[in-house]
């Protein structure tokens, strides 16, 4: 029985150890406002090219941001890349009749908006994720933080 439970110990030490295997970075904007101008840049290093990963990216808002949605476009570039690639999204934050997405903390939401599931990254090192806020309004108002999230998936 003593050796069971040492045994068992050990094994749970183990799995407490493992890497998570979430990367996750974000930028404060300052007063709460995110001007046009203002274009947060996250790095991230990898260095598994075999697996996949979720990409997502990250909003922090008040509840006095007045849209159901933010259009955000996200540039990468990778190692040895000399342009960034870039694409825009319409990241939806809530509707009229549920209110907020997200995970809400009195008067604050975050959410995680999945942009690209299933990507392979197919050099290891350095890249670089840029945000810029396209909405009408400059400076948008009431935004708190932005940033990237990447999940690498379990091997099946």
């Amino acid at each position: 029985m003593k050796n069971q439970c040492i045994f068992l110990l050990g094994f749970f030490f183990l799995a407490a150890c493992s890497n998570i295997n979430v990367f996750e970075k974000n930028i404060a904007l300052e007063k709460q406002e995110w001007a046009g101008s203002v274009k947060p840049q996250v790095e991230f290093k990898i260095t598994d090219t075999a697996a996949l990963y979720n990409l997502f990216i990250v909003i922090r808002h008040s509840d006095a941001y007045g849209f159901n949605n933010i259009w955000v476009r996200c540039s990468v570039k990778g190692p040895e890349d000399t342009a960034a690639k870039s694409q825009q999204y319409n990241l939806p934050l809530a509707n009229n009749q549920q209110g907020w997405y997200g995970s809400s903390m009195d008067d604050i939401t975050e959410a995680r908006i999945l942009i690209q599931p299933d990507t392979k990254f197919t050099r290891a090192g350095s890249y670089f994720f840029t945000l810029e806020q396209t909405m009408r309004q400059d400076p948008l108002r009431h935004i708190l933080n932005a940033g990237v999230r990447i999940e690498k998936k379990p091997a099946l």
